[in-house]
């Protein structure tokens, strides 16, 4: 008995593990609800007809730091279009707004959104997340995946991926 309960906890941590996958571009995106710095509400499933741009971020990301300049560009090049901005954090609003004060994000924040993460990241086979930062999404009118990166000076791939989804 104990060995046959010991063989069903490993094929169902390996079933859980191997299911895990990292969301892929024509996916739906997974859909989550959450309050702005600025008190929006964020509800994706109503965000549907537009294009939503995503970035998972850090105070302590040097990389964030560095894109931040250039994705507020971005905000400004789509003023007016059915484009909207979302900035995901784990951390919460104590930590981000002194951040915010010396370095403005143009983006709606999202603070406090770790489980926002944890539907977006990737996971090992052996089942730990693996994101890195910033990590970017672009969401379709439809609610589907169109892009997805991570990493340094991604300000032109995804304006074209917008303008992909904006021109069509």
């Amino acid at each position: 008995m104990r060995t046959f309960l010991i063989i069903f906890i490993t094929a169902l941590l390996s079933i859980s593990a191997l299911s895990q996958t990292s969301l892929k571009p024509d996916e739906l995106a997974p859909t989550f609800s959450s309050s702005s710095l600025d008190g929006n509400f964020y509800d994706m499933s109503a965000l549907k007809g537009s294009v939503v741009v995503m970035t998972f971020w850090s105070t302590r990301c040097a990389i964030c730091h560095n894109e931040i300049p250039m994705l507020n560009k971005l905000t400004s090049r789509y003023a007016g279009k059915k484009v909207v901005f979302l900035a995901l954090t784990t951390e919460n609003e104590q930590r981000i707004e002194p951040y915010l004060r010396s370095n403005p994000f143009k983006f709606q924040i999202l603070p406090n959104s770790f489980g926002v993460l944890l539907q977006y990241a990737d996971r090992t086979r052996d089942g730990n997340l693996n994101m890195g930062f910033p990590a970017f999404y672009v969401v379709d009118q439809g609610g589907k995946i169109a892009y997805r990166s991570s990493g340094y000076d991604k300000a032109a791939p995804l304006a074209a991926a917008i303008d992909r989804l904006i021109t069509n």
